[in-house]
């Protein structure tokens, strides 16, 4: 597990940009469940927020692509509106406990395991 930030840095509603090694995430807590996914639009690959840790649309209940306005569900990853309609962001495994946000081990490149 990689330590991804205190719980409290992510209130209800919030979504959170962050960078861990390489890897560029975001994140969003929805009704108390934090949903964690690879920070790139699978259109063109580009980051998702419009400005730093805004990640969602006006009403607050979607994810939204600056780029291209593309939709996505925050519970799912699945885009519902835009060039990639039918596509989903790559969802990473992650938990929360009182220590903060974690990201869970991922399965290496063709182990055949899903995250």
């Amino acid at each position: 597990m990689q330590f991804i930030c205190p719980g409290a840095a992510l209130g209800e509603g919030q979504s959170l940009g962050l960078k861990l090694a390489d890897q560029s995430l975001l994140a969003v807590r929805k009704h108390g469940q934090v949903y964690l996914y690879e920070n790139r639009c699978p259109h063109r690959g580009v980051p998702l927020e419009w400005q730093a840790d805004r990640f969602l649309d006006h009403s607050g209940s979607l994810i939204q692509c600056a780029t291209h306005g593309a939709l996505f569900l925050i519970d799912s990853g699945e885009c519902v509106a835009g060039p990639c309609a039918g596509q989903a962001l790559r969802a990473l495994p992650c938990r929360e406990d009182a220590q903060g946000i974690w990201l869970l081990k991922q399965p290496q490149a063709g182990s055949g395991q899903r995250p």
